[in-house]
């Protein structure tokens, strides 16, 4: 006679983790590769941003705005 699982067989089967459970050491990875990649976007857009050239294209556009406005 083959076996078959019952209601108290099932029961005692020790339980497999989640799935989650198994990714706890992916979340500081990745949360440390996007941190990493916004620092760098960060200091990318900060040298770009206070450059003389930038300052000064973006100085005009605020006053030329503000003047239109006022």
């Amino acid at each position: 006679m083959p076996f078959r699982p019952t209601a108290v067989t099932t029961r005692c089967r020790p339980r497999l983790p989640v799935p989650s459970a198994l990714d706890q050491g992916m979340s500081t990875a990745e949360y440390a590769i996007g941190t990493a990649t916004a620092c760098a976007f960060a200091a990318a857009l900060y040298l770009i941003l206070t450059s003389s050239q930038v300052r000064e294209t973006l100085t005009r556009i605020v006053t030329d705005a503000l003047q239109t406005v006022g």
